[in-house]
């Protein structure tokens, strides 16, 4: 198995997908068994069965809790819709939503975190001054990191990649309709090189960390920063620590 294959087939998403079908056998036997021992049951009763079977076998390949949580009430939630007699078409129109915002979210397990204004003024403050700056923010969103800096400087060149083609595409259509010079890359980051920016952003997950350090930490020419907003790196411990003015996570900032 390649090693690419190998990663998916680790993913979260991937083995509760798996958990989910391999549920269905052993509820179809224990449905079996309570009508062979005349206790009927009925399709609610069917879903709670396979909903408390999937969560026990997610607890069983060590899932993390709300992985338990999610594979208990899908079953559930899945009687419930199609109790409401829902349209099939409305289905689809959900599904293809869900997969062109997330899109590869079970592979990178990075979901949509939207950052806000008081992250933006860190980062805005810990940009060289004097001089054009280049900066990248891997997995942009909905691009209002970028867009708000390539106001602020607009003498420097501010880059954000999202992989998800929705947020992507609403961040080129912000873009556009404000005039800014802000660019939007669709694809994976780790297509970049690091070396060409003089700070890297990331509001990723903690399961993406360590694949950022090893890749921040081949490629980050001297004098750059890499800024991470909430998630700790725990191969190296941040050069600074911020907290924003009023509430909200901490900014932790890594020179190289």
């Amino acid at each position: 198995m390649s090693l690419a294959l190998l990663r998916i087939w680790r993913t979260p998403a991937l083995q509760a997908l798996l958990i989910q079908a391999g549920a269905f056998a052993p509820t179809l036997a224990v449905v079996y068994l309570l009508a062979r021992a005349g206790v009927p049951v009925s399709y609610l009763g069917a879903a709670l069965v396979h909903g408390l079977l999937a969560a026990g076998l997610t607890w069983w390949r060590g899932l993390a809790p709300w992985w338990r949580a999610i594979q208990f009430g899908f079953p559930l939630a899945l009687y419930g819709a199609l109790s409401l007699g829902l349209p099939p078409l409305l289905f689809l129109v959900v599904f293809v939503f869900l997969l062109t915002l997330y899109w590869s979210t079970f592979r990178t397990q990075v979901p949509y975190y939207p950052s806000g204004k008081r992250a933006w003024d860190e980062v805005a403050a810990l940009l060289p001054t004097g001089r054009a700056v280049s900066m990248i923010d891997i997995g942009s969103g909905l691009g209002g990191l970028v867009l708000d800096l390539a106001k602020r400087r607009p003498e420097s060149r501010f880059t954000g990649i999202e992989l998800a083609p929705l947020p992507w595409l609403a961040s080129r259509i912000r873009a556009a309709a404000v005039g800014s010079s802000a660019n939007f890359l669709r694809g994976d980051y780790e297509q970049l090189n690091f070396g060409e920016y003089d700070l890297v952003f990331a509001y990723l997950s903690p399961a993406a960390m360590s694949a950022l350090w090893r890749k921040a930490s081949a490629e980050m020419r001297p004098g750059s920063k890499l800024v991470s907003y909430e998630f700790l790196i725990t191969e190296k411990a941040p050069d600074v620590c911020i907290t924003p003015t009023g509430r909200g996570p901490n900014v932790f900032v890594w020179h190289f």
